[in-house]
């Protein structure tokens, strides 16, 4: 279970990663169409789902299989025909992100993440913070939902990144 968790947690950051790395500063903070974050909006964005303290938080055991959720976690979210609304507290800062800022801190937080799932007790459920429909998560789901979650960004960053280069071709 851990394993696997790791592969699928590396396998997204290095994807994360290379594809923000392709873009320039210019890029990063060009809004690729109308209703749309920038690069480097998603990218706070991601990082601002993806804090790791409520893994940290207050906790319980539980019975059920530590990884339950995940399936309905991925039918949701990485069906790229609904339209999401990001809650308010973890939406981008307005604004220019400079590119090193950008990288820095989308490596800290999957740093952070990476050694959550190679040390955390996988099976407690974490009971700080519901996603709601969803109930409470374990940690192996929480670990999960923000990978998921920000293979979902991936998904946005690449037709950006697809939209901001054609434009200045």
């Amino acid at each position: 279970m851990r394993q696997a968790l790791l592969q699928e947690v590396n396998a997204t950051g290095d994807t994360l990663q290379q594809l923000l790395t392709s873009f320039s500063d210019e890029q990063l903070n060009t809004i690729p169409f109308e209703g749309s974050w920038t690069a480097a909006q998603v990218a706070d964005h991601i990082c601002k789902a993806g804090d790791c303290s409520l893994l940290y938080g207050p906790v319980q055991a539980t019975e059920r299989e530590p990884g339950e959720k995940v399936p309905a976690v991925k039918s949701l979210f990485l069906n790229f025909d609904i339209k999401m609304t990001s809650p308010e507290q973890i939406r981008p800062d307005e604004g220019y992100h400079p590119r090193e800022a950008v990288l820095k801190n989308t490596t800290a937080i999957w740093h952070k993440l990476t050694n959550a799932a190679g040390t955390l007790d996988l099976t407690e459920e974490c009971t700080s913070f519901e996603v709601p429909g969803f109930g409470p998560f374990t940690r192996f789901e929480w670990i999960s939902f923000i990978t998921i979650h920000t293979q979902r960004h991936i998904h946005q960053l690449q037709r950006i990144y697809d939209t901001v280069t054609t434009a200045k071709a």
